[in-house]
């Protein structure tokens, strides 16, 4: 079922100053080499580093321009593969574990410049303002076109405290904005939970780390108690997830299947297939689920909706995802570095690849804004007019304008409110 002792990678991209690793024994080591060795290729890579050597205008060490060669080799594959040293190793294996320094967004290139696509909930990006899609231009000033992903990520990391200047191109903005963000050391609590009303909860989960599946089932719990022991319905909110590990979004839709495939693998070579089945026990006991998505759930967040839309176990609801389909195995190297590499494409239980194409919401939400207005009154109600008759069963009640203020703040979760009360009315009157 599982690569000897290393860990499995879903997310979309490389995240500033986090992301996720661990294991140590390196599969591919047991790969048969390549007996067609490439002789005139090689010839021509020591030609090569040999001019480099005898003609660059500065002295360059081996070291160095074989690290650069391993780097533009791996990089050459697709976004997501890339070589590791030591100090983005470690912060890899500090990000499954919720704790990092730096922005607290995760990139990817696209079209040469630095694609961002999802700031971390809570953290200095998100706080500042940088959103799902924006593309980063500038980097304190200076261009990043030209220069790889992880070269735009080592600038934009540093010591937590200190400012960085973003130059960001968003959407419906015909002038870059210049987003000033201060870094620091972050921790992430992967699960946030809450009762939006009486019997009907709200999961959060802003990424996959290795306690997210244990964390999710003890929000259920709590929002269940909460509720005094009946929790008629919940939403679960993979809205700007980026992913994480792959045995998280096993766990966390385990939690609402019975049975059934989850996530299947398949990549090159054998051990590259796997399977992942639902053990029985749906935490929430069959209660209506909402999943909201958007462009900036990916990976891990599309594994999780595809499952539960595949088996019809939820309503998927808001806008396409990022559409990230493969994923990356760690491998650790020696000298404390690691190379991280797309070993498989995932597909859905029906069989569906979701690369580059992203999960359909079953229910499609525009981005909208909700405001009140004239300074939050509300309409005129028959309650409001001198005189009026009374209820014959006692006292007119008051209007608490819940779902309004809620509409108001988030108008996809007010949404997604609705259609669960309407949910839950459908499963009872069909008792």
């Amino acid at each position: 079922m599982r690569f000897p002792r290393a860990l499995y990678l879903v997310t979309a991209g490389v995240m500033l100053g986090l992301l996720a690793a661990g294991g140590h024994t390196v599969w591919a080591q047991n790969q048969q080499p390549n007996q067609d060795i490439p002789l005139e290729d090689l010839r021509t890579f020591t030609e090569v580093m040999a001019r480099i050597q005898q003609d660059y205008v500065d002295d360059v060490s081996d070291e160095t321009l074989l690290r650069h060669a391993i780097r533009g080799m791996v990089s050459g594959l697709d976004p997501h593969s890339s070589y590791l040293d030591a100090d983005e190793y470690q912060d890899l294996q500090s990000g499954t574990r919720g704790e990092f320094g730096g922005l607290g967004i995760e990139v990817g290139m696209e079209n040469g410049f630095v694609k961002v696509i999802a700031p971390i909930e809570g953290t200095p990006a998100a706080k500042a303002g940088i959103q799902a899609g924006d593309t980063i231009v500038r980097v304190d000033g200076n261009p990043v076109k030209g220069i790889s992903l992880q070269e735009a990520v080592d600038r934009m990391r540093g010591e937590p405290g200190t400012e960085i200047t973003l130059s960001v191109v968003r959407e419906g903005k015909n002038q870059p904005l210049d987003i000033t963000i201060e870094r620091a050391v972050i921790e992430i609590e992967s699960v946030d939970s809450r009762l939006l009303d009486a019997g009907f909860g709200y999961l959060r989960i802003s990424q996959f780390q290795s306690g997210t599946g244990d964390d999710a089932l003890a929000a259920i719990e709590a929002l269940r108690e909460s509720a005094d022991g009946s929790l008629n319905g919940l939403v679960l909110d993979l809205r700007n997830n980026p992913g994480g590990v792959l045995d998280a979004a096993v766990a966390v839709s385990d939690a609402f299947l019975t049975s059934g495939q989850i996530v299947s693998t398949k990549g090159r070579i054998r051990r590259a297939d796997q399977g992942f089945s639902a053990t029985p026990n749906d935490a929430l006991g069959g209660a209506p689920l909402v999943v909201l998505v958007n462009s900036g759930s990916a990976s891990a967040s599309e594994i999780v909706a595809g499952a539960l839309q595949d088996h019809g176990r939820a309503v998927i609801m808001g806008r396409t995802t990022f559409g990230k389909g493969s994923v990356q195995n760690v491998l650790p190297l020696p000298e404390g570095a690691a190379l991280k590499l797309t070993t498989a494409r995932y597909f859905t239980p029906s069989g569906r690849s979701i690369q580059a194409e992203g999960i359909e919401p079953d229910v499609r939400v525009a981005r909208l804004e909700v405001e009140r207005s004239e300074q939050g009154s509300r309409p005129l109600k028959e309650a409001d007019l001198s005189r009026h008759l009374r209820n014959q069963d006692g006292e007119t009640r008051d209007d608490k304008d819940s779902g309004d203020s809620l509409a108001s703040e988030d108008y996809m979760l007010a949404e997604a409110l609705n259609l669960l009360k309407g949910l839950t009315i459908l499963d009872r009157r069909s008792q």
